[in-house]
C-alpha cells in the first residue's frame, strides 16, 4: 500500500555493512557488503578493520539498495540506523551516515537497538508479530531471551548469557579443530555427519538452582577443549564430525530448553528465534520439535535474514513510523552498550526532534552534493 511508511535502515554494528528498504512490512531490498573475509586470517573481527570496511562500503551499498528497491532517496519517509549495541567505531560509521543523509534529505532519523531489530525483522517473514512475543537471540556476541509486548517501546530481558555466547563458542571450538572462521556454518555442516550422542558434554546453568533463563557456554567450551587436547595428547585422531555434533547438540539443547521453559512460565504462545546462530540447521530443527511438543507457534525467518543485515533495521524504523514513535535527534550517538530496553533513542523533547530550517538550506544542498557525487 502507497501509504505504508518506506524506511532505510543502516546496519554496522560488527563487520557487516547492511542497507536495508522496507515499506510496511514489505522488503524492498536487502543490500549487504561483509568484511569477513578480511577478519578471518585473524581468527576473529578485528574493530578496526570493520570500521575501515564500514567506510568504504557505506556509499556503494546504499546506492545499491536505492536501485535494487526501485526508489529514489527523497521517496524515503525515514532513515534508520542501530545506534547500539555492538562494536562503538563500527556503530559510529553507521550512525554519521545515517545522520548525513536524513539532513541532507529532510527526513526524520531513527536510532534503533540491533536487539530488538533482530526481533522486528520476523515481520518481513511472517507479518505483525504477535504481542507479547518471546524472542530467543542468538549471535556471536548474545545470547537472550527477551519478552516483547510492544516491539517499538517495550522490550523486556528474562535472561542473557553470563559469559560465552553460543555464537563466540562455535567460534573458538571451530579454532581448536582448525576448521577456520566463523565457526557456526563449518560446525553445522560438519555436525551432519557426526553423532550428537557420540560424547556426553555439560549443559550449562541447567540445574535446578541454576538461573532459569541466563546461559553459559564457557564451561561446555572448555569441556570440548579439553576433551579434544587429550585425545591429542594420546596420539589418536579426533573425530570431528563427532566432536562437532555433540557440541553443538549441548549449545541447541540449552538454548531451546530454556526458551520453551520461558515460554511455558510467561504464559506467550508464540516464540520467535533470530540472531545469527538461528541460521544453524540443528537448532532449528530441534525447536520446531519442542515448540511443537509444547504447542507453541515458532517464528524463524529465513537465514539471510538472522544474521546482521539492514532489512531488520528498517523493518523496526518501519514500525516507528507506523506507530508514530518520536523521532531521533541530531545529536544522536552511538551507544556500544544500548540496553535493550531502549528500542531505540527518541530525541529528548519534541523541540529537539529533526527539523530544518530555511537557514539550512546551504547544508541540505553541500550534504546532497557530498552524498550523491
Amino acid at each position: 500500500m502507497a501509504d505504508e511508511p518506506l524506511v532505510l535502515g543502516i546496519e554496522t554494528s560488527c563487520d557487516e555493512t547492511g542497507v536495508g528498504i522496507v515499506r510496511g512490512h514489505t522488503l524492498l531490498a536487502d543490500a549487504v557488503a561483509s568484511s569477513v573475509d578480511e577478519h578471518a586470517r585473524f581468527g576473529g573481527v578485528v574493530p578496526e578493520v570493520a570500521s575501515r570496511a564500514h567506510l568504504e562500503a557505506m556509499v556503494p551499498t546504499i546506492q545499491r539498495a536505492l536501485k535494487e528497491a526501485g526508489v529514489a532517496a527523497s521517496d524515503l519517509d525515514g532513515v534508520a540506523v542501530t545506534a547500539g549495541p555492538g562494536l562503538a567505531g563500527a556503530l559510529l560509521v553507521g550512525v554519521s551516515a545515517a545522520k548525513a543523509y536524513a539532513y541532507a534529505l529532510g527526513k526524520p532519523l531513527y536510532g534503533v537497538n540491533h536487539l530488538a531489530s533482530h526481533i522486528c525483522v520476523d515481520q518481513l517473514e511472517h507479518g505483525p508479530l504477535p504481542e507479547p512475543t518471546m524472542a530467543l537471540l542468538v549471535s556471536g556476541g548474545h545470547s537472550s531471551l527477551l519478552l516483547a509486548p510492544d516491539i517499538t517501546a517495550d522490550v523486556r530481558p528474562l535472561g542473557s548469557t553470563i559469559d560465552d555466547a553460543a555464537g563466540e563458542a562455535f567460534d573458538k571450538i571451530a579454532r581448536v579443530l582448525n576448521l577456520g572462521f566463523p565457526g557456526g556454518p563449518v560446525i553445522d555442516r560438519i555436525a551432519r555427519e557426526g553423532d550428537p550422542d557420540a560424547i556426553a558434554f555439560p549443559r550449562g546453568l541447567t540445574g535446578p538452582r541454576d538461573a532459569a533463563y541466563d546461559f553459559s557456554f564457557s564451561g561446555l567450551k572448555t569441556a570440548v577443549a579439553r576433551w579434544i587436547e587429550a585425545k591429542r595428547a594420546a596420539g589418536e585422531e579426533v573425530p570431528i564430525a563427532d566432536v562437532s555434533a555433540s557440541f553443538q547438540e549441548a549449545v541447541v539443547d540449552v538454548l531451546t530448553r530454556k526458551a520453551v521453559r520461558a515460554c511455558k512460565d510467561e504464559g506467550v504462545e508464540h516464540l520467535m528465534i533470530g540472531g545469527g546462530v538461528a541460521a544453524n540447521s540443528r537448532l532449528r530443527a530441534m525447536a520446531e520439535r519442542r515448540c511443537e511438543d509444547a504447542g507453541l507457534t515458532l517464528r524463524v525467518p529465513r537465514p539471510k535474514l538472522c544474521t546482521d543485515n539492514g532489512a531488520m533495521v528498517a523493518a523496526l524504523g518501519a514500525e516507528m513510523v507506523a506507530r508514530g514513535r518520536s523521532a531521533s535527534a541530531w545529536d544522536l550517538s552511538a551507544d556500544s552498550s544500548l540496553p535493550v530496553t531502549d528500542p531505540h533513542v527518541p530525541a529528548p523533547d519534541a523541540d529537539s526532534a529533526p527539523h530544518h530550517s530555511h537557514s539550512h538550506d546551504h547544508v541540505h544542498e553541500l550534504s546532497r552534493k557530498n552524498l550523491y557525487a
